[in-house]
């Protein structure tokens, strides 16, 4: 199974750039979007079936603001749009699919965490919305196994952004959220893999999944990883390569691609 996820940065801006001219290309069977920013009458008829991909979208109630999608090729057995709290759930911030059969439950999600980075207020939000998802996330692993794709709008450890020591005060690499992320990945804690990590471990500089716009940044590669592949151990253990596409920009972010050696 080839799962790829991207945050488009407007599903319509990276259409104009020729993302949904690359997909079909990909021989995708399952593909995350996040940051949509639109509403189903921008979506129904025009993005929502690529390449013979089915897409389901969660859109936030604000007009062009955050959303997420999840194209699969083979129909899922349920849809769950949020994740059950209202204050991002009204953002459009989980999209799930189970494809559940006698023996298997797996769900695959697109899922686009907050960024802190406009304020105070909305690194608040951020910090509740990682103090909901932890243990919505733990619940999920108990009973069924998942691969979560996600823009996280966090770099882990130092490798995974150029300038570490310049945004140790910054959203996306404080304390706190990286001591989330560590939390998460724990083997003895919350036991999800960084599937990404787990193929590529070493990796620094080719790692990076999105650019700020500001001061030549994607010339000079001064990257962040903020793009996730977070996966149950079982089905991470079938993660077989990895792959960043980098040869053309549909948005601030870049895809990422990993394989699985299982089918849906």
């Amino acid at each position: 199974m080839r799962f790829i996820t991207a945050n488009l940065n407007g599903i319509r801006s990276a259409a104009n750039k020729g993302f949904f001219d690359w997909l079909p290309q990909q021989q995708a069977d399952a593909v995350g979007v996040q940051e949509v920013k639109a509403q189903d009458e921008h979506v129904d008829g025009v993005f929502c079936s690529p390449d013979k991909l089915k897409g389901h979208f969660h859109y936030a109630q604000k007009k062009g603001y955050s959303g997420v999608g999840l194209y699969t090729r083979l129909e899922p057995s349920d849809l769950i749009l949020g994740f059950g709290v209202e204050e991002f759930d009204n953002e459009g911030r989980w999209v799930e699919k189970r494809f559940d059969k006698p023996g298997r439950k797996l769900s695959l999600i697109s899922c686009y965490f907050p960024s802190g980075s406009s304020g105070p207020e909305r690194q608040e939000a951020k910090f509740r919305f990682l103090a909901a998802m932890f243990p919505h996330l733990m619940a999920l692993k108990a009973e069924r196994e998942f691969i979560l794709v996600a823009d996280v709008n966090i770099a882990h450890k130092e490798a995974d952004l150029k300038n570490w020591k310049g945004n140790l005060k910054n959203s996306g690499f404080l304390p706190e959220e990286r001591a989330w992320m560590t939390q998460l990945t724990d083997t003895a804690q919350g036991g999800l893999v960084d599937v990404y990590r787990v193929l590529q471990p070493d990796t620094t500089d080719a790692c990076y999944t999105w650019w700020s716009n500001r001061g030549e940044a994607y010339a000079k590669n001064v990257g962040w990883r903020l793009d996730y592949h977070l996966a149950t151990p079982g089905l991470a253990a079938l993660a077989k390569s990895e792959s960043i596409y980098k040869a053309q920009k549909f948005s601030d972010h870049a895809p990422l691609t990993i394989d699985y050696d299982f089918k849906l």
